[in-house]
């Protein structure tokens, strides 16, 4: 015969223990045992109890009872990659200080299944969400800010959207990067990136660009589509590189094309830096331990992750202050991390100019 399942203690069970009202349990279960004229003897052996028989309140009714469940979404490109696995571990880490509990999910930049979750969240009365926008889903964050539910979005924003966000000057990282290489003395810089259109993408784009236009120099694009088919990528890049045989320097706009890149160059059976110098946006671990380590535009992972939470929370302690406040929009800034892959043993004398960028 099957172990009968432990029946469950409620706030009755309790209550009728001791010879005391259910309001006077709450009422110490909550923290309100002095306003409410609680004697200490009182309180002191509703908890006695509580702790001696391991209650545990029951979630989902105390939610009804508050309208919150203390449950924030967490909505991602992908928990997988490196950049947003560890700015959700920090974002977690933080909030469970606070009393709350992170759901997340990926959407693997799909608007359809970035749509679903959302409408999951929903479903589920989380009380905020945090966000890395997908395209095409400016209508149901529309819908979640007309509700006045607190929300922040990271890593990219919604530009037709008055939002809470958090994100990264890029075109600053990229622009830095691209002059480090021509200080170097790499005169054929090229810029490997998606095809996306997102914020951040074009952000570090444009960096570039604007870079290698204060030298009246011509850029060099090549643009991939998003795909989870690594080996097109590895042959798209390998491709790019023998049709452009001039080219002495890659900048990749995403540590995953980074590494798709090192296997093309390896493939290829290039150097580096003596052939073609290599620099990601985005640290990994392999960048580091990589021979030669690769130079690096390094994201402010821990400023991003405190600021997102520290947005999310104080909104939803002052629920009512958002309504007549601005959105808080946060810019960070990124450190150029200089490694053996962008370093000429023997540099040039070229000398560029370093201006500030303005974006």
């Amino acid at each position: 015969m099957s172990e009968k399942v432990k029946k469950r203690t409620l706030i009755l069970d309790i209550a009728n223990h001791l010879e005391v009202s259910i309001a006077t349990v709450s009422l110490v279960l909550n923290g309100k045992a002095k306003q409410s004229r609680i004697s200490d003897a009182v309180a002191q052996r509703v908890l006695a109890y509580v702790n001696e028989v391991g209650y545990k309140p029951n979630h989902i009714a105390k939610s009804l009872r508050t309208g919150k469940t203390h449950v924030i979404g967490l909505v991602v490109e992908d928990i997988s990659n490196p950049f947003f696995a560890t700015v959700a571990w920090m974002i977690e880490r933080q909030a469970f200080e606070r009393g709350y509990r992170i759901i997340y999910c990926s959407t693997d930049n799909n608007p359809e299944k970035a749509r679903e979750l959302l409408t999951m969240f929903h479903e589920r009365h989380v009380d905020g969400y945090i966000i890395v926008p997908s395209e095409g889903i400016e209508e149901e964050v529309t819908n979640i800010l007309r509700e006045h539910t607190p929300t922040v979005l990271f890593d990219r924003f919604l530009p037709n959207l008055p939002t809470n966000y958090v994100i990264v000057d890029g075109a600053q990282g990229t622009y830095q990067a691209t002059l480090h290489l021509l200080a170097q003395g790499f005169s054929r810089v090229a810029f490997v990136t998606t095809d996306s259109v997102q914020t951040q993408m074009e952000a570090r784009l444009d960096g570039y660009t604007k870079a290698l236009a204060e030298q009246a120099m011509a850029p060099k694009v090549r643009r991939l589509a998003v795909t989870k088919d690594t080996e097109k990528v590895i042959a798209d890049i390998q491709e790019f590189l023998q049709a452009n045989p001039e080219i002495d320097a890659l900048i990749f706009s995403t540590n995953y094309l980074s590494i798709y890149g090192l296997e093309a160059i390896a493939r290829l059976k290039m150097r580096i830096p003596d052939d073609v110098a290599v620099i990601s946006y985005d640290d990994h671990d392999l960048f580091r331990l990589y021979t030669p380590a690769i130079t690096v535009i390094a994201q402010p992972i821990e400023s991003i992750a405190r600021n997102v939470i520290d947005i999310l929370l104080d909104e939803l302690k002052h629920p009512h202050a958002k309504d007549t406040s601005l959105p808080q929009q946060i810019l960070l800034q990124t450190e150029l991390v200089v490694r053996q892959s962008s370093i000429r043993k023997k540099a040039k004398t070229t000398v560029v100019r370093k201006k500030t960028l303005h974006s």
